[in-house]
């Protein structure tokens, strides 16, 4: 498998073990979960971080190893049903300021080829998750540019 972007060759990484139900330990109410899920999402967190979050702290103290066989929906969709989802998707926020940054760092040191080379490569990943993402999670006329990116994040 031809790895995006790099000269390093596929890297072996650990599977989730295949689970139908949560385990016993885990009989965490779906209603209490869900709330939780809201509310860290209110206190500012990505779905990812609200993942980690219910693992290692659980809800009313006892951990929630994975919300979408506890409820039934993955966090995205939970937020989504209650309003509370972000305006962007975490992956394409993610690179949009990784973009950001980069191009600060470019302005300031404009022989880095190094780092001309990363932010090429970041700003194709972002072309190619805005078309992947355009009329679903994006408006259908929404074009990546830096200046976008910028006005985007500051909200």
């Amino acid at each position: 498998m031809a790895r995006m972007h790099t000269r390093r060759r596929g890297s072996s990484g650990s599977d989730k073990p295949v689970a139908d139900d949560p385990p016993e330990w885990s009989d965490v109410d779906e209603e209490e979960i869900e709330a939780r899920v809201v509310e860290l999402a209110e206190q500012g967190h990505d779905p990812s971080v609200i993942g980690m979050k219910l693992r290692d702290e659980g809800v009313k103290g006892t951990p929630i190893p994975d919300v979408k066989l506890a409820t039934g929906r993955k966090i995205t969709e939970i937020l989504e049903a209650h309003d509370a989802a972000p305006e962007l998707p975490e992956d394409l926020r993610n690179l949009m300021e990784r973009a950001i940054r980069l191009r600060e760092h470019m302005d300031e040191n404009p022989q880095d080829h190094q780092n001309k080379r990363a932010l090429q490569n970041t700003e194709s990943k972002i072309r190619r998750l805005v078309d992947y993402y355009r009329g679903d999670a994006l408006d259908e006329d929404f074009t990546y540019s830096y200046d976008v990116a910028v006005e985007l994040l500051e909200e």
